[in-house]
């Protein structure tokens, strides 16, 4: 049975690089990785690789419709391939994670995320893994709808790429060994102080 991982982000050049998109990089870093390509996926607005974690056969996606009503089709895909909640893996953006930290869990609220919001709708569940890449809160009085959509800082580029490394170890972590192990691994770590 297949795994799917989606890269939660918004499609197009202007939002690449964004923190709203680093699940989408993360999904990006793991193709490049294993040597997979993205293609358009017939019928769906969404994009997909193949590519083998371990023995497990893994399908990365990247959706063509905007955050906000990306769900729908991460869900089609999931009907195609008769993928279960407890085999989808979704990373995506965290403001309420410190920026550079890592987080693994499996099931909960949206806390906001509209992504989220929009994949729980439509596979009518929340059981699903959810890879968590800490951005942190925008200083001051910024929005924070407008902050994730700006892209990280230079300073901040460095320990970005470490993130996104993690984040696909992550994904490749609960593929081959499970939520707790994952958990034990990554939970507990964060940027350097």
């Amino acid at each position: 049975m297949v795994w799917l991982v989606a890269g939660l982000g918004n499609p197009g050049e202007r939002y690449a690089g964004t923190r709203h998109n680093i699940g989408a990089s993360v999904v990006d870093a793991l193709a490049a990785a294993e040597g997979g390509r993205f293609r358009k996926t017939r019928f769906l607005p969404v994009e997909t690789a193949e590519i083998r974690i371990g023995t497990q056969q893994v399908l990365l996606a990247k959706s063509l419709r905007y955050m906000n009503d990306s769900g729908p089709a991460f869900a089609g895909l999931a009907g195609k391939f008769d993928v279960p909640p407890a085999r989808l893996i979704a990373v995506h953006d965290e403001l309420d994670i410190p920026f550079g930290t890592l987080r693994v869990k499996q099931g909960g609220g949206n806390s906001g995320h509209n992504g989220l919001k929009s994949l729980q709708s439509a596979i009518r569940s929340p059981d699903f893994f959810r890879v968590r890449c800490g951005i942190g809160r925008p200083h001051g009085r910024q929005d924070p709808a407008d902050f994730v959509l700006d892209r990280f800082t230079k300073r901040e580029q460095a320990e970005v790429a470490l993130l996104i490394v993690d984040a696909a170890d992550g994904v490749s972590s609960l593929v081959i060994e499970g939520l707790a192990k994952t958990q034990d691994r990554f939970n507990g770590t964060g940027p350097a102080a």
